[in-house]
């Protein structure tokens, strides 16, 4: 057995072991799939830089091979442009843009996608190509489409799924208007964030099919919903146990702002702790009720600026306790906040799987509990 099979096979060892390879058809795509194909080279993260650097590792240094098949997701692209093989050797700074994300994460997605033999699927989001090798491996070149957004990143794909052995259907476009060739598809998986669901993805989807993606915002907070088709445009859904998080779709990106300056306001005492909104769930919360809002800050110092408004507000833990809030712009943050935190505490304080989600043509809905419980509005 070569030093690769044995290394993807004691991966697979372990994702059945911690009970993530649990259906025997997606283990089997997972022993096939050599993910070291896809990864010829990644960036790794300098421990303790700050802001975070990143160094290349390059195909055949020692340790690339063993890195590629650490259950962890690989940065491959740096701001859009720049990959492990266009820096030297030294450590360099920027922002992931693109990635192989965690096999584990991969795995566990497809098979919570429910899907059977003779499915049409459709990807957003090809990647490096290891996520659509496996789609490929379980339904069959013919049944899957993958759409790409970036033609760099689409090509270096399409010579690994060759090289891999698997053709399904390429596409380089925008995967939120979904197929450009049209087309009806049983299942739908996304392996980029978004901030609504796109509506094309409604009516390319049969009703009684499955929208699997991760929802998000200006703040990065995400949640992983499950939707059933219900209707041309119209679906409804669960959130999703666990923690998912994928890069922001490029076209749901905030926009570039100018550089912060933080401003007095219109000061009171916040009711609520503002470490809660610094928790998964919490952050979560915050950013349903502030959806074109950026979140920084960590425990009781926390800063909310509005992206669209130039809105702020900021929050300071107080010398007697407490913690005072300074607001100031069109839009009261912290207020708009505070009451989202405490409706969610009031039902319990859920993670996302006491959340679910209902999207009509009268808008995009997020609530707790049950469909007349709390809610926001997704923005669209």
């Amino acid at each position: 057995m070569s030093p690769s099979a044995e290394l993807r096979a004691a991966l697979v060892d372990r994702l059945v072991q911690d009970g993530t390879l649990a259906d025997p058809v997606w283990r089997r795509a997972a022993q096939a799939v050599p993910r070291e194909v896809f990864v010829g080279s990644y960036f790794e993260p300098v421990p303790g830089s700050a802001p975070t650097a990143y160094r290349p590792v390059r195909r055949g240094e020692p340790g690339w091979l063993e890195g590629v098949y650490e259950d962890r997701t690989l940065i491959t692209q740096l701001d859009g442009v720049v990959g492990p093989g266009d820096v030297g050797g030294e450590p360099v700074a920027g922002s992931p843009s693109s990635s192989s994300t965690l096999p584990s994460l991969v795995l566990r997605m497809w098979q919570q996608l429910g899907s059977a033999p003779g499915h049409r699927v459709l990807e957003i989001g090809t990647g490096t190509g290891y996520s659509t090798a496996l789609g490929a491996h379980r339904f069959g070149d013919a049944n899957l489409t993958s759409i790409e957004y970036d033609p760099v990143v689409a090509g270096a794909a399409a010579v690994a799924l060759k090289e891999a052995g698997y053709a399904p259907r390429l596409v380089i476009g925008d995967g939120l208007r979904g197929d450009p060739g049209g087309g009806v598809y049983d299942r739908l998986i996304a392996t980029c964030s978004v901030r609504y669901v796109p509506v094309s993805w409604l009516h390319q989807v049969r009703p009684g099919g499955r929208i699997l993606v991760t929802l998000c915002g200006w703040s990065y907070a995400s949640g992983l919903a499950l939707l059933t088709v219900t209707g041309p445009g119209s679906a409804t859904g669960r959130f999703l146990p666990g923690f998912t998080s994928f890069m922001i779709a490029r076209p749901h990106d905030r926009p570039p702002r100018p550089a912060l300056a933080l401003l007095p306001g219109e000061e009171r005492v916040s009711r609520i702790d503002p470490a809660v909104i610094g928790t998964w769930t919490g952050g979560w919360v915050a950013q349903l009720a502030a959806p074109s809002a950026e979140r920084m800050g960590a425990g009781g110092e926390q800063v909310l600026v509005d992206v669209a408004t130039g809105s702020q507000a900021r929050t300071t833990p107080g010398p007697d306790g407490g913690w005072p809030v300074s607001q100031r712009g069109p839009l009261r943050l912290w207020d708009q906040v505070e009451r989202a935190v405490e409706a969610w505490q009031k039902a319990g304080a859920p993670h996302q799987e006491g959340f679910g989600i209902t999207v009509s043509g009268a808008g995009q809905r997020v609530w707790i509990g049950s469909e007349d419980g709390q809610g926001w509005d997704l923005p669209i």
